[in-house]
């Protein structure tokens, strides 16, 4: 099974061999992958019973936590990389959530789409609520709790003290734009972050 592109860019961001805790795994299609091309060993958290089903179904080691408040299962440095792909815009608990990341393990690997877009900005200014292929919901099916810009997510880490080693601003097609600086706000359809406490 081939992943996404933006899948496929965060298992190359992955060193070979490593512990890989993936947080809101879905069907475990990156650990699968990681697992079997990259001699990864990992564990997929999710709770959406369906999803650790699917993932069980791939061979992918899973348990169905909840992220916001179940972590502490997790033993401190216990991975060599900790992955929260388009999750954290679904729950509650951000700053924790990633407080904890960082506690479990060396890198972190984060992805999020961008609420800050242009397009997302005009659809707004035309009185409703964006909608993408990063943001693929009706306001009133989705399962977005936050709405964050890469700015607001930036300083965020800032404020935690994660240091961003690299962040790579994807298009709308999912694979890396030649965005950078403040553009990416305006420009990045989404974006992944390699953090370090």
């Amino acid at each position: 099974m081939s992943l996404r592109p933006e899948l496929a860019l965060l298992a190359g961001l992955i060193p070979s061999g490593s512990r890989v805790l993936d947080l809101g795994c879905g069907s475990g299609s990156l650990l699968a992958d990681l697992i079997a091309n990259s001699d990864c060993r990992g564990t997929g958290v999710e709770i959406d019973p369906a999803a650790v089903v699917a993932a069980i179904s791939t061979g992918v080691p899973v348990v169905e936590l909840d992220i916001d408040t179940e972590l502490d299962y997790f033993a401190d440095n216990s991975y060599d990389v900790v992955v929260l792909s388009r999750t954290i815009q679904t729950i509650r608990r951000p700053r924790e959530v990633l407080q904890e990341m960082a506690r479990i393990g060396d890198q972190l690997i984060v992805s999020v789409p961008n609420f800050g877009l242009l397009r997302n900005r005009l659809r707004l200014l035309r009185g409703r609520m964006p909608m993408s292929r990063d943001l693929p919901y009706s306001w009133y099916d989705t399962p977005n709790l936050r709405f964050t810009t890469l700015a607001d997510l930036e300083q965020l880490f800032a404020e935690i003290g994660l240091n961003t080693e690299q962040r790579i601003v994807l298009n709308p097609s999912g694979r890396p734009a030649h965005t950078r600086g403040h553009l990416a706000n305006l420009m990045g359809s989404a974006a992944v972050y390699v953090l370090r406490a």
